[in-house]
């Protein structure tokens, strides 16, 4: 496989800092591929790029230098100490790769120019290291629900609002979405922000014949949940209510204490597990921050059921682990799997990367093992 880049927005968060370390550690052969599902035998044939392939850069508002969330993440027990000191000086190099993201409290002119300036720093990324392709990953902070506006309908009417100074036509997240499409990268959006889902950004990615993924990474919770909901469905069994608790602390969990922060992801979830079960269902669901529990994140879920007779059962699961950890791998499979399909002209939704996330694009199957075999079948065909 040809140099491909991996450019991250939000590259100094927690999610962007693990993943780099982890590629780091992987390239000086440290630990084990665990977690990473792009390096199961099933896909050795693809030619998928190498871990000493991938180059690293990206954008973020922060300036708290990767090695030092590095050694954030150590002390949390995200990061192994042994890997921490080796990996540091790469850290450092990749810091030195990351550019200043777009802020619209902080931006002077218009959001075009914002844009062109995102644009072009992907585009020197790539002439600097002679790369094939720049695959660019959305790991950035949840974003508030933004309001639909007419502009978003189409590419003409976007561009046209897009050039006004002062203008905030799309939030972050889409800004950075229309950079990646306008320098020619695939885009992949992990979070549940508004990102490249707007038809005008839709319509760019076809101009452009660009491949892109999303939305919303599926690392904990509503992993288990598309696990255990077609079993609900698939025995006839009525699921009467699904109840849910998340508890974390750190940035996500300061992020998503924010109502406004937190609609878009519980939307996210909320529409997969009534695909999941076939129909609405009762399924309150609460995030709260817990700043004591670090990285750590504790989901406990609640299902009540109706069986034969009307006989009533429940089921009760805790999930607790990192979220860095869990997300991180599936970052570098992103990217991997991604670029294979932009080398191979693949463009438009890549609903065969469902498998990745809680709320998927081009793609309306929720169900793990029916989202696992769409994934084999696109690899089997290659």
């Amino acid at each position: 496989m040809e140099p491909t880049g991996l450019w991250l927005i939000g590259a100094r968060g927690s999610v962007a800092t693990t993943a780099i370390a982890g590629l780091l550690a992987l390239r000086a052969r440290m630990v084990e591929p665990t977690g990473c599902v792009s390096a199961l035998p099933r896909f050795d044939h693809l030619g998928l790029p190498g871990w000493d392939e991938l180059y690293v850069g990206g954008h973020d508002i922060a300036d708290l230098a990767l090695d030092k969330r590095a050694e954030l993440l150590t002390e949390s027990g995200v990061i192994p100490h042994r890997v921490f000191e080796a990996v540091r000086p790469g850290l450092s190099d990749v810091d030195a790769e990351v550019r200043p993201g777009y802020h619209p409290a902080t931006h002077q002119g218009s959001q075009a120019d914002a844009a062109r300036r995102l644009a072009d720093d992907i585009g020197e990324f790539a002439a600097r290291n002679g790369l094939a392709r720049v695959v660019v990953v959305n790991v950035s902070s949840t974003e508030p629900v933004f309001p639909a506006l007419p502009e978003h309908g189409s590419l003409t009417a976007l561009e046209a609002a897009m050039a006004v100074p002062g203008r905030t036509v799309l939030p972050p997240s889409s800004v950075s979405a229309y950079a990646a499409l306008r320098s020619g990268s695939p885009f992949i959006d992990f979070t549940p922000s508004t990102s490249i889902r707007l038809p005008a950004l839709e319509e760019l990615a076809r101009a452009k014949g660009l491949p892109y993924a999303g939305s919303d990474g599926k690392t904990g919770e509503t992993l288990v949940r598309s696990t255990l909901a077609p079993m609900f469905a698939a025995r006839a069994l009525n699921v009467r209510s699904w109840s849910g608790t998340n508890l974390l602390g750190g940035g996500d969990g300061l992020t998503l204490a924010d109502s406004e922060h937190a609609g878009s992801k519980l939307a996210s979830k909320g529409r997969g597990l009534a695909t999941l079960l076939g129909g609405d269902v009762t399924a309150p669901l609460h995030i709260d921050n817990v700043p004591d529990l670090g990285e750590q994140k504790i989901a406990w879920d609640h299902v009540s059921f109706e069986g034969f007779l009307g006989a009533r059962m429940s089921l009760q699961f805790t999930w607790t682990g990192y979220d860095s950890s869990l997300a991180a791998p599936l970052v570098l499979d992103l990217a991997r799997f991604v670029a294979a399909a932009h080398r191979a002209g693949e463009s438009g939704p890549l609903g065969w990367l469902g498998f990745f996330f809680k709320d998927p694009v081009g793609t309306d199957e929720h169900r793990l093992s029916e989202q696992f075999a769409a994934l084999s079948a696109w690899a089997e065909a290659r």
